[in-house]
């Protein structure tokens, strides 16, 4: 419900220009930067329980925020809940599935719930064009509330049983964690690239999330309709985009070779060149269908490329700093994005909103030199890790491709995955 039509409720209803847009996701990012790492190693050190579901609540509450006020202030405000709260989420449910059945069945367990969670967005999108013919806003409010549902859910239904809490000594131990996260990534030369790349995806999906629903209403052919006509317009757009994920998601799971490095590394990098080619096409196109043809193929590749380069960044990680190292990731992926946002929103101001997206689609080519880089230096994130399946993120249903922390190891996500793409 949240993500179908998030972006046009920010420019219809709100009345967000382009600066404002990517301002809005700045503000998002901004708090996921600050929260992201604290928050993972209270995951590590206290509960990862706990995390998920304070998370989960402030999540809502930032969501419900968003949706019942169009002042750009309680926007921003929304927008740092929803920031806080997915930094309580991330890194913390990867964690807390491998310490609960092994890292081995964590990885068919996320593929089977990357799946169920594509079908609940697929679910999600007509009643959110049934909730939006009454209001922009209303989908925004009840995917809020549904989130903190799920939280009081969570409560009694989630279990914690190989997780050991140290009681005494907290606040070291928290320090200890931390110092031992940042030690692993900068003994690792594949992981300081890994992360590298998580900051170049943040910058350059940041201007796409927050642009890509204005650029098709604004800058290209888009046939004339009311308010309800586009309201089904982009559920059937987005619906489309997640029936083409979800088969890519399948040939993924069986055609791609993503048990080693090698081959992980080279999915990634064939992933990210189309990235480039697409984002650049949609900016660049300004006839309608060609212009949606190049917004599918983004949207399924941007689906794709999240379990693989989640198993990236969790491959032979241990399990005490594993949900820090996770954080960290999505720390870069924010810094990106804070990095990317305001630039993007100066030259789509300058330039025009086709500009600026072209220009969003170029800041990932560095990370292609990154992947030969790291195809040279070891053959695992660890010499001793054994392989790791694909381990995929759970993300926001429905909210590939629109404005959010996107994500982090993980997105990105809407200010609507990231991660919250």
């Amino acid at each position: 419900m949240l993500g179908t039509l998030f972006s046009v409720y920010l420019i219809v209803d709100a009345g967000l220009d382009p600066f404002r847009l990517l301002i809005l996701g700045t503000v998002l990012e901004a708090s996921v930067l600050v929260f992201e790492v604290p928050t993972g190693v209270v995951a590590d050190v206290v509960s990862r329980r706990l995390s998920v579901i304070v998370g989960l609540f402030v999540i809502g509450a930032g969501l419900f925020v968003t949706g019942a006020f169009e002042s750009f202030g309680l926007l921003v405000l929304g927008s740092t809940l929803w920031g806080l709260g997915w930094t309580f989420v991330s890194g913390a449910e990867e964690a807390w599935i491998a310490d609960e059945v092994g890292e081995d069945e964590a990885a068919k367990l996320y593929l089977r719930g990357a799946q169920a969670g594509q079908l609940g967005a697929l679910l999600g999108i007509p009643v959110a064009v049934a909730l939006a013919t009454a209001d922009l806003g209303l989908p925004i409010v009840v995917a809020g509330i549904g989130w903190m549902v799920l939280g009081l859910a969570m409560a009694f239904l989630m279990p914690e049983e190989h997780f050991n809490r140290t009681v005494n000594g907290e606040r070291k131990r928290m320090v200890r964690t931390l110092t031992e996260g940042v030690r692993t990534v900068r003994r690792n030369h594949v992981l300081v690239l890994v992360l590298v790349v998580a900051a170049l995806h943040g910058m350059a999906t940041e201007g796409f999330d927050r642009l890509s629903q204005l650029h098709l209403l604004r800058g290209t052919s888009f046939p004339e309709v009311g308010r309800l006509g586009l309201v089904v317009w982009f559920g059937v757009i987005e619906a489309v985009g997640l029936l083409l994920a979800i088969a890519a998601t399948e040939i993924l799971k069986r055609k791609a070779d993503v048990a080693s490095h090698a081959g992980t590394t080279r999915v990634l990098a064939g992933i990210d060149l189309l990235l480039v080619a697409s984002v650049v096409a949609f900016g660049l196109l300004g006839a309608f269908w060609f212009a949606l043809l190049a917004y599918w193929t983004v949207a399924f590749l941007r689906e794709v490329r999240e379990p693989v380069f989640t198993a990236w960044v969790n491959r032979g990680l241990e399990s005490s700093t594993r949900a820090t190292v996770n954080s960290v990731a999505g720390q870069m992926d924010a810094v990106g994005q804070i990095a990317g946002g305001p630039t993007i929103g100066v030259v789509a101001v300058w330039s025009g909103v086709p500009a600026a997206i072209a220009v969003a689609g170029l800041l990932r080519a560095p990370a292609l030199a990154l992947y030969g880089r790291a195809l040279r230096h070891g053959v695992e994130t660890s010499p001793e890790a054994p392989p790791v399946e694909v381990v995929p993120e759970p993300r926001i249903p429905g909210t590939p491709q629109l404005p959010g922390p996107a994500h982090r190891p993980g997105e990105s996500n809407t200010p609507g995955e990231s991660k919250p793409d």
